[in-house]
C-alpha cells in the first residue's frame, strides 16, 4: 500500500513539481492550495506524512501545523522561503518534523520524505529501550510509560510520541546530564548529525506545554554546553 502525501503550497508549480518527484518516488500524493483545503483533505485520508508551505492565502503554515497537531501525529514538514534559523526553530517548536529552505532540491525534499517516514516507523516500534521503572514520580510531575499517560499536578498533558519519549528518557536518567547527541540517537534512533535545533526545539515545546518559565525552568533543566537533566 503506498503512504500517501499531503502537499500544500499555493504556487501550482512548485506543488507540481514536488508531485512528480514523489510520485516517481512510489507515493501516492495528494495537492491542497490552502490551509482550509488541507484541513479537509487531512479530515478524510489517512495521511501518512505532510509538506506544507509556510506562506499560505488563507493561514499561515505555522498556524495549520498548530491545528494539525491538535489532533493528528504523522509527520510534517515545513517549506519556508526565508533561511532565518528563528524561522526553522520556531516550526520545530510548535510541531513540525522538518524544514526545507525554497528554492529546494526535489531529489533531497524527496529524500527527507523517505528519512521521516523510516523515523516514523521506528518510534511505532519503539526505539527506546523499556524504562527499568514502571512510573515515575518527581515533585508533581507523574509517568506511567506502559500505561502512557503524564500529569503534572494532576493535570493531564497532551504529549506527542517524541515529546513523551524524551520525557521518559530523561526520567530514566534522572540526576544525569544528557547530551543532545545521545537524547536524539535514544529518541529518534538515527545518528546524531548536527541536530542540537530539533532537540532544542522538542525540549521548548515540552517546557511550554508543562508551562516552564524558559529562563528558570523547574524540571527540564539545561546544563549548557552539557545537555538537559531532570534532577532528583
Amino acid at each position: 500500500m503506498k503512504e500517501k502525501i499531503l502537499i500544500t503550497d499555493d504556487e501550482k508549480e512548485i506543488a507540481e513539481l514536488a508531485e512528480w518527484y514523489l510520485k516517481n518516488d512510489g507515493f501516492e500524493t495528494l495537492l491542497a492550495f490552502s490551509a482550509d483545503e488541507a484541513l479537509r483533505i487531512i479530515e478524510n485520508s489517512e495521511i501518512d506524512l505532510a509538506i506544507l508551505d509556510v506562506m499560505l492565502p488563507d493561514m499561515s503554515g505555522f498556524d495549520l501545523c498548530r491545528k494539525i497537531r491538535e489532533k493528528y501525529l504523522f509527520p510534517i514538514i515545513m517549506l519556508t522561503a526565508r533561511s532565518d534559523d528563528m524561522d526553522k526553530i520556531n516550526g520545530l517548536t510548535i510541531g513540525a518534523d522538518d524544514y526545507i529552505t525554497k528554492p529546494f532540491n526535489p531529489l533531497e525534499m524527496a529524500a527527507r520524505v523517505r528519512t521521516l517516514l523510516r523515523r516514523r516507523l521506528r518510534y511505532d516500534q519503539c526505539s527506546i529501550p523499556a524504562p527499568s521503572k514502571t512510573e515515575y514520580d518527581i515533585n508533581g510531575l507523574y509517568i506511567c510509560p506502559e500505561a502512557h499517560t503524564c500529569t503534572l499536578y494532576g493535570r493531564k498533558l497532551s504529549l506527542t510520541p517524541i515529546e513523551f519519549k524524551i520525557l521518559c528518557y530523561l526520567c530514566e536518567r534522572q540526576g544525569s546530564v544528557v547530551s543532545s547527541e545521545e537524547l536524539f540517537e535514544q529518541v529518534w534512533g538515527e545518528k546524531f548529525l548536527d541536530s542540537s535545533n530539533t532537540v532544542m526545539a522538542h525540549i521548548a515545546r515540552l517546557r511550554e506545554k508543562m508551562g516552564e518559565p524558559p529562563r528558570k525552568p523547574k524540571y527540564i533543566k539545561t546544563v549548557w554546553g552539557v545537555g538537559y537533566k531532570i534532577e532528583k
